[in-house]
């Protein structure tokens, strides 16, 4: 890992790193007390050991992901994803008015999408999802 990426994410990780990924380890509990929801409660935890450490890492589309993966995300948007992608977006607001913190403010504005759909992504290395 490269010291620059080193340092952008200690940063991430005081400044709203650590609260984002409470807010998915929550979800992730939620949804594996309730039985039938145990895939969506994984899919949580793995969003959030990337909402704690996401400089170097990339969300790219799983191949051989369909309609399963689709009609979870659709239930996925209705009990967890709208309320995590709100948690990104307040959350980039006061990031946004400070000049250090306009790379923390995109980096939560692109995670809104996973957090709305994250059945069908998997989350992978930069250099795997980007190969030189």
């Amino acid at each position: 890992m490269s010291p620059i990426r080193l340092v952008l994410n200690v940063v991430w990780l005081v400044l709203c790193g650590f609260w984002m990924a409470l807010g998915y380890l929550l979800a992730g509990v939620i949804c594996c007390v309730l039985i039938v929801t145990i895939p969506f409660g994984i899919a949580s935890f793995r969003i959030a050991g990337y909402v704690l450490w996401p400089f170097g890492r990339e969300v790219v589309p799983r191949p051989g992901a369909g309609v399963p993966s689709l009609i979870g995300n659709i239930i996925w948007f209705v009990v967890a994803g709208w309320w995590l992608a709100i948690g990104h977006l307040v959350t980039s607001i006061p990031l946004f008015a400070s000049i250090i913190g306009i790379p923390f403010g995109w980096a939560n504005l692109k995670l809104i999408p996973v957090s709305l759909m994250p059945l069908g992504h998997e989350i992978v290395s930069g250099e795997r999802a980007f190969p030189r």
